[in-house]
């Protein structure tokens, strides 16, 4: 543990600067929040990190820290009161798989929900124009028009949500919704008395996203209260006020198979990914639940999250592995996540993650390349 206060960088509309956010609520680690403007992009987070994203936290001893994943590590290590993953490793790799699929994997309907729809994209647009646009010498309303149409080209049918895979994507939504009801019909939180890493993952695009914009939080509050509760319950969580803990091992919630089960489609994703990057293509086709995508971005954090979920399963105990494995075949989600064996991202060569490597320009891995989703000057990932 150690003294002073943390500073989150992020936005308000933010994806992930909600789930960071609410685990430092829920850790009680002390922060303060800077609303990252234009003006504190270019003075303060790009010469300091080498990137242009949110959220951004500044340990009190000055580290420079990204992506939220590997930041909830390197915290748990730090502060492990009210820990986030259990004890039990086998559910542990559960959290963290559940985790992984819930930041990535959700990230696409959320995107389209906040930019495809009139009414969302407008009032967005308005929002993060005059959070960012602070400095810029451009009428507000200009500013917000732009951002909702680029928004839309580059995360939306930039990213294969087309006319045929529309219904697709949204249903990713809803079948998400009806597990999350269905698990929190009995018990507040999604393993049982306490959050677990599993529920940070689902409140990232839970909260600011899906219950905060107009046409998401109108199908959640129709369709799912109980997860409309869970979202608020998450946000006033504090670990030093919950005496409860979580389902144990040897019980899990029968409605975690589903969830797992959601979780192949998401890995058969990660591997078509990972393979173009190996490749050394810009962009692919894939194909889940017999709907074609075509033309989606190489992501290549995304390449690291593969080889990450691979790093934990090879880390888990011999007793732990068979219990996982047989988990992941009855979901279908075993093959996916080996099949080609190990991609290499080099994401995070010659650096620790979640640290940042620095200040100025961050040099692409030779004869790769970056994607819009990747460039340190102006990637916007996780805004």
């Amino acid at each position: 543990m150690t003294s002073g206060d943390y500073t989150l960088y992020r936005l308000d509309v933010s994806y992930f600067s909600g789930k960071l956010e609410a685990y430092l609520q829920y850790k009680q680690i002390p922060f303060r929040r800077v609303e990252v403007s234009n003006r504190v992009m270019r003075r303060t987070i790009l010469p300091n990190t080498g990137i242009a994203k949110v959220p951004i936290l500044r340990t009190p001893e000055g580290v420079w820290l990204q992506d939220t994943t590997p930041i909830i590590d390197y915290l748990e290590a730090r502060h492990p009161e009210g820990r986030v993953l259990p004890q039990d490793h086998a559910q542990a790799f559960c959290c963290r798989l559940l985790e992984d699929h819930a930041d990535e994997w959700l990230w696409r309907p959320a995107l389209h929900y906040r930019w495809s729809y009139g009414p969302d994209a407008r009032l967005l647009g308005r929002r993060i124009a005059e959070a960012i646009a602070d400095d810029l010498p451009i009428p507000k309303a200009l500013a917000a028009r732009f951002i909702a149409s680029r928004q839309r080209r580059v995360y939306v049918t930039g990213d294969g949500v087309r006319a045929e895979t529309r219904e697709h994507v949204e249903s990713i939504y809803l079948n998400t919704l009806e597990r999350l009801e269905a698990i929190l019909a009995d018990r507040p939180f999604l393993l049982g008395g306490r959050p677990s890493l599993a529920d940070f993952g689902f409140f990232a695009s839970m909260f600011r996203h899906f219950s905060l914009d107009p046409t998401p939080g109108r199908i959640m509050r129709d369709r799912a209260p109980r997860t409309y509760a869970w979202v608020a319950r998450m946000w006033s969580a504090r670990h030093s006020q919950i005496d409860a803990e979580w389902t144990p091992a040897a019980d899990p919630p029968p409605e975690w198979a589903q969830l797992l089960g959601d979780t192949a489609a998401y890995l058969r994703y990660l591997h078509a990914n990972a393979a173009a990057w190996r490749d050394g293509r810009r962009r692919f086709d894939w194909e889940v639940d017999g709907v074609r995508y075509r033309d989606t971005p190489v992501v290549h954090y995304r390449v690291w999250c593969r080889e990450r979920l691979q790093q934990h399963f090879d880390a888990l105990p011999e007793a732990a592995t068979a219990a996982v494995r047989a988990d992941l075949e009855n979901a279908g989600a075993w093959q996916p996540l080996w099949r080609d064996g190990r991609i290499a991202s080099g994401l995070h060569a010659g650096g620790e993650p979640p640290i940042c490597r620095g200040g100025g320009r961050t040099t692409p891995i030779p004869g790769r390349g970056w994607t819009a989703w990747n460039l340190p000057q102006r990637g916007k990932r996780h805004a």
